[in-house]
Formats: structure tokens, C-alpha cells, sequence
């Protein structure tokens, strides 16, 4: 078992088709079937699923306890609040190290140790562990697929052989130091649902002159159905793109000194500055 028990995954979810269900099964069986970690998910829906579908399942395949803190919340928002659900994950973390992790992505285990101990040593103060360009290979699971790669000590090779290359760019997944999550503005809770989130938090970090290091390896994207909240590039079921690309298109604007402004006056922030 490999020791990543200095770093917490935290991981937004709802639970929206049974692919999706599958995915974040198949990714804590293998997050905990290979590392000593911590986890914390928060599950914002109508009604709760993970605790009596999945939790159980994941349990039974890797017969130990694990570290898993677990929150649901009520909400018949249709759009999923994914930053600020962030945000309150991240007022729950002690661990130096702290990971924004999509529950459909998986890679290479040396990849998770490459990117922890990389913040770690001081390295970067945040580490995008893929690379940027044709690094995703998109994976079209069945249960029979994901059966084979847990059962076979989580053989890549299975997920390669049903694969296909696509792009990636600055989503999935970040390893940040805690330190730097919290004082370069956490996750911008202006922006809502499905939005240029992921651009905007690569851009703000480096223009901040935060050390942003990049791993070039493989993302596997475990595909599954697609609801109003998986559609990035349109304001399909998101009535807030619109203004969602209004704040990004004024964020790019700014310069190191006027972005640090912005962020100082949010008030979303002030939820947060007991941590």
C-alpha cells in the first residue's frame, strides 16, 4: 500500500445514471485498493444514493475500513453548485496536500505519487498530472470491462483495449497545497454549473505566480451519459453560462496585481476565513 495519507481526494457527486454510479465504484475501489489516502465526498441531489448503492459495494470489494468522510445534502437545484461544493470540502481538510478530483477519471498509480510528492517537497504548489494536448484516452466501460480491471490488480492494459485518444487540457483532476488552494481564492463560487471553470483556475494560478507544474502522462476517462451538467461548452440545462463566461472573459483581463484585487473583495470567501 502506498502512503499518500498526507493528501485528501475531494470529490463533488451526484449520481445522475447507473455509468456514473459505476465510475466513482471503480475509482474509490481503486484509490484505496492502492494508496493509504483519504477521501471526503459530498453528494448534492435530491436524495441520497451513494451511502446504500455505493459505499456497500466498494466496502465488500476491498474488506477493510477506509478513510472516507461522506455528506450528503438536499438540493432540487438542477444545476450542480460544483465550486462551492468544493469549497466546502476544502474547509474539512487537515492534510497538507489536497486533490480536486473528477469521479470519472483514473490514472497511472505512479502518477498519484509523482504529483503528491511533488507538493510535497515544494516542488510546485499545484501539479496538473496529465498532459496538455492528446493525453486523454477515453474508456467505454461495461461492467464486465471494470470487473476485469478491478479483479486484475487494476491492469491498464484492460482499460487501454478498450480506449480511444481525445484531448485534454486543464480539467480533471489538480494536487494543490492546501496553503495555495486557500490564498489564491479557493474555487470561484461566481461561476455555477457547468462553465470555464477549469481554464479560469489554471489561468488565475499561474498569473498569481504560483509554481503550476504539469505531469505528462495519460488521463483515462471513464465516458458515461451525458446530463445537463455534463455539457461544458453550452449553456445546455445551465441557465448561468451566460453569465459564467461574462466573469470569465473579464477575469482574463487581469493583470498579477488586479486579479489578487478581485479575489481580496469576494464574498463568497468569507464563509472560509476561519481556515
Amino acid at each position: 500500500m502506498i502512503d499518500l495519507s498526507n493528501a485528501t481526494f475531494i470529490i463533488p457527486l451526484r449520481i445522475e445514471s447507473s455509468d456514473r454510479m459505476r465510475n466513482i465504484i471503480t475509482l474509490l475501489c481503486f484509490l484505496f485498493g492502492n494508496f493509504n489516502t483519504n477521501v471526503i465526498i459530498k453528494e448534492v441531489d435530491s436524495e441520497p444514493v451513494f451511502a446504500e448503492s455505493v459505499l456497500p459495494q466498494v466496502k465488500e470489494f476491498l474488506g477493510k475500513d477506509i478513510n472516507l468522510t461522506h455528506i450528503f445534502e438536499q438540493s432540487d437545484d438542477p444545476v450542480f453548485y460544483r465550486m462551492h461544493i468544493l469549497n466546502e470540502m476544502l474547509a474539512m481538510v487537515k492534510t497538507d496536500v489536497v486533490i480536486n478530483y473528477d469521479c470519472d477519471v483514473l490514472m497511472p498509480v505512479q502518477t498519484y505519487v509523482s504529483a503528491y510528492q511533488s507538493i510535497l517537497n515544494g516542488t510546485s504548489d499545484v501539479v496538473y498530472p496529465f498532459g496538455n494536448g492528446t493525453y486523454q484516452k477515453q474508456v467505454h466501460v461495461t461492467d464486465e470491462i471494470v470487473s476485469d480491471f478491478l479483479n486484475e490488480d487494476f491492469d491498464f492494459d484492460i482499460l487501454d483495449s478498450n480506449s480511444q485518444m481525445s484531448t485534454s487540457d486543464f480539467g480533471w483532476v489538480q494536487f494543490f497545497n492546501r496553503s495555495t488552494y486557500i490564498e489564491g481564492g479557493m474555487e470561484n463560487e461566481n461561476f455555477r454549473g457547468s462553465s470555464p471553470e477549469d481554464k479560469e483556475r489554471f489561468f488565475r494560478f499561474t498569473t498569481l505566480g504560483y509554481n503550476v507544474g504539469r505531469i505528462d502522462n495519460w488521463i483515462y476517462h471513464l465516458e458515461h451519459s451525458r446530463g445537463p451538467n455534463s455539457w461544458p461548452e453550452s449553456i445546455r440545462g445551465n441557465p448561468y453560462m451566460a453569465q459564467n463566461f461574462e466573469i470569465w472573459n473579464h477575469l482574463q483581463t487581469l493583470n498579477k496585481e488586479q486579479l489578487k484585487e478581485y479575489y481580496s473583495k469576494q464574498d463568497y470567501l468569507k464563509k472560509y476565513v476561519s481556515i
